[in-house]
């Protein structure tokens, strides 16, 4: 008999119990004699048993709630890829009563955090997506995650000593290490390079830019040290023509600086401002298939750009909560996402919704 032709009674037969203490010891419930969980426990072994998750799983019956806690954003942005893809792997694993809600928080304002995360809590989730916050507020969460056996993913930003079930992201260290090895393939000549960011009291949104910005900053360090590295600050809470102000200002006070690079999502803001002052010499590689970014880029003004796979990531997060809490599979605790170049040659051939 072929394992996956096993049935309950023939355990039964083979262990020389009842069927109804195969089916207690199969599913783990209590009232088994330990004399009796052993003898099945043999004949599961020496009939090669594997249970079928799925069917079991089905059979069961029971609805999942998880929960994906990430910034609040504009619509077209990154995080709307994230958001795709958790619901792409919820549809697929519709028969099995998979609900997907997501709640949001303000990048700049920690209360918003601790707002959200109490309201989660409150609804006896069964597994949670975070994208982190400050280390500290983020880790108070988690600690009352882990009190509650409450299995979390963190996505986008790596923090280890939060022990979370596993994480979905970029290396971001290596990340800004390559950005910058790409960038000086066609700025090595130059004297200085431009590094737009964006903060709010003088504060980056994530730790995933904070280690891009390191990386890129090794990189140079080790191999363009005499390479000048010039910031500018775009704050958040500007408009587009306070943007076009600065950007202006920027360029006419450094004219020889005709190559920038960012780590956020917003190269478009320096890219749409060179199609309006029809300027034409300068390259920008910025990170992030979104669609204002995708249109600098067939435009011309922005040169290169590194793709995260928010679709994939999203979708990724979702499917491993479900093989860990529903199928009681073991999950890949570090998962990093490809770090792919986009140009105008192949950008329409980047496809979000991939898998």
């Amino acid at each position: 008999m072929t394992p996956d032709k096993i049935r309950i009674k023939d355990i039964a037969r083979q262990s020389g119990v009842s069927v109804g203490t195969v089916d207690r010891v199969l599913h783990n419930r209590p009232n088994v004699s330990k004399s009796a969980r052993e003898k099945v426990e043999k004949a599961l072994k020496e009939m090669d048993y594997h249970p079928n998750m799925y069917a079991s799983a089905l059979a069961y019956n029971k609805t999942y709630s998880f929960y994906c806690i990430i910034p609040k954003h504009e619509t077209e942005a990154y995080w709307d890829e994230i958001e795709e893809g958790a619901m792409s792997a919820r549809d697929r694993r519709r028969d099995f009563n998979i609900n997907v809600k997501m709640l949001y928080y303000k990048r700049f304002k920690p209360e918003t955090f601790v707002k959200v995360t109490e309201e989660c809590l409150a609804q006896n989730p069964d597994g949670i997506i975070i994208v982190p916050t400050r280390l500290d507020i983020t880790r108070r969460f988690t600690d009352v995650l882990h009190e509650r056996n409450i299995p979390f993913i963190l996505l986008d930003s790596y923090l280890p000593d939060l022990k979370p079930l596993s994480f979905y992201g970029q290396d971001s260290f290596c990340c800004g290490y390559f950005a910058g090895k790409m960038l000086m393939l066609i700025a090595g000549g130059e004297k200085s390079v431009m590094l737009m960011k964006q903060t709010k009291n003088g504060i980056v949104a994530s730790k995933q830019q904070e280690n891009r910005e390191t990386g890129f900053r090794h990189y140079m360090r080790d191999h363009y040290p005499d390479t000048g590295i010039i910031e500018l600050d775009l704050p958040e809470d500007k408009d587009k023509a306070e943007y076009d102000e600065m950007l202006e200002d920027f360029f006419a006070a450094n004219p020889e600086v005709h190559h920038c690079i960012t780590f956020n999502s917003k190269a478009h803001l320096v890219g749409e401002f060179l199609l309006r002052s029809n300027r034409r010499n300068i390259q920008i590689m910025g990170y992030d298939m979104v669609n204002k970014n995708a249109e600098c880029v067939r435009q011309g003004s922005i040169s290169f750009l590194i793709a995260q796979h928010g679709y994939m990531q999203g979708y990724a997060c979702v499917e491993s909560l479900f093989e860990a809490i529903v199928l009681k599979k073991e999950i890949t605790p570090v998962n990093y996402m490809p770090i792919e170049i986009l140009t105008k040659e192949n950008v329409d051939f980047y496809r979000r919704t991939q898998i």
